[in-house]
């Protein structure tokens, strides 16, 4: 009685469709993965080139805090680190954080 007939007809008529109810969440799932997911992934392809280029003599940190120089690189994932005179530890080679000072390459032979 007291709803007009011009409510009623326009509640059910027109719309912004399925599409547009989805519009904002497509926007925000954009927005995440350009400014979290693709820098996470471009952060961590940079981390495996920096692990897989390791070699003896490189002075590395590993994510515990310590400090010291590849003695050995083992095939199996592993380093052997030298933290001091004689003192050698095993650490998973995903474990180095940063390479503080890289050792240059023998020159090759002609």
């Amino acid at each position: 009685m007291f709803i007009t007939p011009a409510y009623a007809q326009a509640a059910g008529a027109g719309g912004i469709g399925a599409f547009g109810q989805f519009l904002p969440l497509i926007l925000i799932f954009a927005i995440m993965y350009f400014l979290l997911i693709r820098p996470q992934q471009k952060k961590l392809k940079e981390h495996k080139a920096m692990v897989e280029a390791l070699r003896r003599g490189d002075q590395v940190i590993t994510q515990g805090g310590i400090i010291g120089k590849v003695s050995k690189v083992k095939e199996d994932g592993e380093l052997e680190v030298e933290i001091a005179e004689g003192v050698k530890v095993r650490v998973v080679r995903s474990t180095i954080a940063t390479v503080l000072s890289k050792t240059e390459p023998a020159a090759a032979s002609k």
